[in-house]
């Protein structure tokens, strides 16, 4: 069976892409920092659709436990036909120069280091002349709106990779697409404004929003097109939703 590695995966877009390549006969690697989170999906993956899945607990900041971790991999799991970088998140909502200097770090260190990180370490397990990388960035990676400041240069920098990565890896085959959800109705607020359900709610108030398992579906689609069919760009709203700017809200 194909393998797919995912980052993140202990909830939001990872988790539910686990659960969608699991439940189309994928082996999934999955990777998290919540070892005890990260076990109970391993065994429900294993469980609701009988494939085998492997849970790798580590932070995609720690540029020494990722290279070690997949240096380490089982034999069997040295085959990795797809990679979707999914670990990320927001830090706050803050205009610059009131913004918190941490926060700006655990963005760059997570949405952009790690996924640099994860993406060099895995390159060595694609097959010869194929491989596909899904990097989740954001329509933040399309346009910079008020207080998005750093989380926005991470996305766009997610976005400008991607484009990178196309061009290196198109002598080994490798597809490349970057897929950029709009808002989602998943943890990604309740961590931005760390843990304030009131303001993590108003996010979402007034309209229906994408699910997790919205950006499941199309990554699967983009996944499993035509060895000669690659999306390169992605960005995908809720119909409420034009870009990061205006929404719809009732």
């Amino acid at each position: 069976m194909p393998i797919v590695a995912i980052t993140g995966a202990t909830s939001g877009f990872g988790k539910a892409c686990a659960e969608k390549f699991a439940s189309n006969k994928y082996d999934i690697i999955i990777t998290g920092r919540r070892n005890e989170r990260l076990q109970d999906i391993r065994e429900q993956l294993e469980k609701d659709f009988g494939i085998r899945c492997l849970a790798l607990c580590f932070d995609v900041q720690e540029r020494n436990a990722v290279k070690e971790i997949f240096a380490g991999l089982p034999d069997e799991w040295k085959v990795i036909d797809l990679l979707i970088n999914n670990a990320g998140l927001a830090l706050g909502r803050d205009y610059f120069d009131e913004a918190d200097l941490d926060d700006w770090d655990q963005m760059i260190d997570t949405n952009l280091k790690g996924l640099l990180y994860v993406s060099r370490a895995v390159l060595p397990y694609f097959p010869d002349k194929g491989g596909h990388i899904i990097n989740i960035g954001s329509t933040a990676g399309k346009e910079v709106y008020e207080k998005g400041n750093v989380y926005c240069a991470t996305k766009h920098a997610v976005d400008a990779i991607s484009k990178a990565m196309r061009i290196d890896l198109l002598r080994h085959g490798i597809k490349v697409t970057a897929i950029h959800p709009g808002a989602a109705e998943t943890e990604f607020s309740m961590v931005r404004f760390k843990g304030d359900t009131g303001k993590a709610d108003a996010v979402y108030s007034g309209y229906k929003a994408l699910t997790a398992a919205d950006i499941a579906d199309a990554a699967w689609y983009c996944a499993t097109l035509p060895p000669h069919v690659c999306i390169n760009d992605l960005v995908i709203t809720c119909t409420a939703q034009a870009n990061s700017f205006y929404t719809d809200k009732q």
